[in-house]
């Protein structure tokens, strides 16, 4: 029997090609679990760096992504979630429970890089929707989830934090403040629910090639004038480990906090970063 057989997943962020969100839905459902992938699916150029971050806009992304789900034996439901607005994430988790008769993991993805930046530069509209998307979107789907899984007897929630979320360093600005606030997020739902079987962790990932990555490393070359293979050195190179980490390697850490192998691990903010040095970041 699979590790996960017969659990029901909702995973938000899951949009993008090279996304740790795609990769932990089809780890999840690897193991055997029932999955729901949800983005934005619709253009929001407010949630964008132009040139170098974008967002998962697209909704055949997410039925093409359920396909792989379902090629595993596994069954999967692509939704359309703008994480900003409370009633979607509502209607989100209702349609999940219709669906699959309850919830038992929640991945919270999806997050927005908009607030990266010299403090000073960033506009106040951009500190706004750095909270909503990467703090209260995680709120929302926490609320609406937990009492679902006080009725299943409990239930794993994963937040996708980062390593900006257990250190800092100059130009992340609001991105930092957030991903602290998810760490914050995480240990009180922790201590709050673990009363009720409900066990809330915090991934945090390090230099990763997702497709944010990859922009990352473009930014990196435009900066400092060099090849786009150097600035990929230099993005791999913050960890002790000397590489950059898949998408797949964070995966795999999804799928052991959502399992039973982890059955006495809450409220822990686990660096996934090859020992990447807390507050040391690409400059």
């Amino acid at each position: 029997m699979k590790l996960l057989e017969g659990k029901v997943a909702i995973v938000t962020g899951a949009g993008r090609p090279k996304g740790m969100g795609r990769a932990s839905a089809l780890k999840l459902a690897e193991q055997g679990a029932n999955v729901v992938v949800t983005d934005v699916a619709r253009e929001r150029k407010d949630l964008e760096i132009e040139g170098f971050t974008a967002i998962g806009d697209d909704f055949s992304a997410l039925e093409r992504l359920v396909g792989e789900i379902e090629a595993l034996g596994s069954k999967g439901l692509a939704m359309a979630v703008d994480v900003t607005d409370a009633s979607q994430i509502q209607a989100c988790v209702e349609k999940t429970c219709e669906a699959f008769g309850g919830v038992d993991i929640l991945f919270n993805n999806a997050g927005t890089a908009i607030g990266v930046g010299p403090f000073l530069d960033i506009q106040p509209v951009n500190w706004e929707l750095s909270w909503k998307v990467n703090v209260m979107g995680m709120v929302e789907f926490c609320r609406a989830v937990i009492p679902k899984m006080i009725e299943r007897g409990g239930g794993s929630i994963i937040n996708n934090a980062s390593m900006a979320g257990l250190g800092a360093t100059k130009g992340y600005g609001a991105y930092t403040v957030t991903k602290f606030a998810v760490v914050g997020l995480t240990k009180g739902i922790a201590a709050e629910f673990g009363c009720h079987g409900i066990r809330c962790n915090a991934t945090c990932p390090g230099m990763i090639l997702t497709d944010m990555g990859e922009e990352e490393i473009q930014f990196i070359s435009m900066e400092n004038g060099i090849s786009l293979e150097e600035a990929r050195r230099v993005f791999g190179e913050v960890a002790a480990l000397g590489r950059a980490g898949q998408p797949e390697e964070v995966a795999d850490v999804v799928a052991y906090l959502a399992g039973p192998r982890s059955g006495f691990l809450t409220g822990v903010a686990l660096p996934v970063a090859g020992g990447q040095p807390i507050g040391a970041l690409v400059d």
